[in-house]
């Protein structure tokens, strides 16, 4: 059992090697880090569930790619409670959901957008959905334009957006 144990972490370990040398040779491993709290493996899971970032149109639609977007659950009069649609990659939405645990104890603007999310007046999302879906928006943004995570612009700094 142990022999087991120890060829599975060394196997584990042999693929997240690799998995960052690709994030190193598509020159993104310095990009994706920026956010604070994500690691390049968590990164490169993201990466592999989703694809090629650059062929969504916007953060938005990662966000629905991986089936966390909202369902309406309405018939005639009746309006019942929306939920997760569950539409997309159940995969990457597992990826999300383990990398945002990681993260949101690391990246205060993470724990602030996510409590704002979870509490807001109008549309408040669910905690699964707003957990994922900031994070995934960053990275598209930060790989699609090419430039580091600003933790004053992601937590709505309107003089940093002004700027950039």
């Amino acid at each position: 059992m142990p022999q087991d144990w120890q060829h599975t972490r060394r196997g584990l370990n042999q693929v997240q090697t690799r998995m960052v040398a690709v994030l190193d040779q598509l020159g993104l491993t310095r990009l994706v880090t920026s956010i604070h709290g994500l690691t390049a493996v968590s990164a490169a899971t993201l990466l592999a569930e989703t694809g090629d970032l650059s062929r969504f149109g916007s953060p938005r639609a990662v966000v629905k790619h991986a089936g966390l977007c909202p369902r309406d659950n309405a018939s005639g009069a009746h309006q019942g409670k929306t939920s997760l649609s569950g539409r997309g990659r159940p995969e990457l939405r597992l990826a999300a959901w383990r990398t945002v645990w990681a993260a949101l104890p690391n990246n205060p603007v993470l724990a602030a957008r996510f409590a704002h999310l979870t509490t807001r007046q109008n549309n408040p999302l669910a905690r699964q959905q707003a957990r994922a879906a900031a994070l995934l928006r960053w990275l598209h943004v930060v790989i699609t334009r090419g430039v580091a995570w600003n933790p004053a612009i992601a937590a709505g700094d309107k003089q940093e957006l002004a700027a950039a």
